[in-house]
C-alpha cells in the first residue's frame, strides 16, 4: 500500500469526507444543498418579479405589453446563458481542480468578499428593476447547472491529491 492509499480523505467544504465513498450521506448533502440553493433562487426570483412589477406599473399600457414581451425573451435567453456560463466555468475548474487546502482557502475568500457586494447589490437592485426578471433567470440557470454536475472540482482535486484516478 502506498502512503496516499492509507491516508484519510480530507474534508471538503460542504461535503466533509462523504465525497470519498459517495454513499447515502454524500447524496443527502448534495440533495439538501441543492434544495437550499433552489429555495434561495426561488426567493430571489420572487423579489426580482416583485421589483419588476413596481417598475412595470409605472409604464403606459401599450409600452407595458411590449416590455413584457422583451422580458420574456430576455428571461429565456438569460436562463440559457446562466447555464452555459456555469458549465464553462465548471469545465475550466475540472481542468485544474483545487487541492483540498485550496478549496478551503477559496471558501474563506468567498466569505470575506461578500460584505461589499451585498451593499452594492442593494443599489444595483433598484437600478436593475427594468431587467430584474432576466437577471433572476440568469441566476436560476446558473444554479440549476451547479446542482446537476456529476462531481465538484474540489472532489476531483481531492482524489488527485490522494493519488486516485479522477
Amino acid at each position: 500500500m502506498t502512503a496516499a492509499s492509507t491516508s484519510l480523505p480530507p474534508a471538503l467544504p460542504g461535503l466533509g469526507t462523504t465525497w470519498y465513498e459517495r454513499g447515502a450521506p454524500y447524496w443527502s448533502r448534495r440533495v439538501v444543498t441543492g434544495v437550499l440553493w433552489l429555495a434561495v433562487t426561488v426567493f430571489v426570483c420572487f423579489l426580482a418579479v416583485s421589483l419588476y412589477q413596481g417598475f412595470r406599473d409605472q409604464l403606459p399600457s401599450g409600452v407595458r405589453t411590449v416590455w413584457d414581451g422583451v422580458q420574456a425573451v430576455a428571461g429565456c435567453a438569460a436562463l440559457v446563458w446562466g447555464w452555459l456560463v456555469q458549465r464553462r466555468g465548471h469545465r475550466a475548474k475540472l481542468a485544474d481542480p483545487p487541492t483540498p487546502e485550496q478549496a478551503w482557502d477559496r471558501k474563506s475568500d468567498e466569505k470575506r468578499r461578500t460584505t461589499g457586494p451585498a451593499a452594492l447589490g442593494r443599489i444595483v437592485a433598484v437600478l436593475a428593476a427594468p431587467v430584474a426578471p432576466a437577471v433572476a433567470a440568469f441566476a436560476l440557470g446558473w444554479v440549476c447547472a451547479v446542482m446537476t454536475v456529476r462531481e465538484y472540482p474540489s472532489e476531483v482535486g481531492a482524489r488527485r491529491a490522494l493519488g486516485q484516478e479522477a
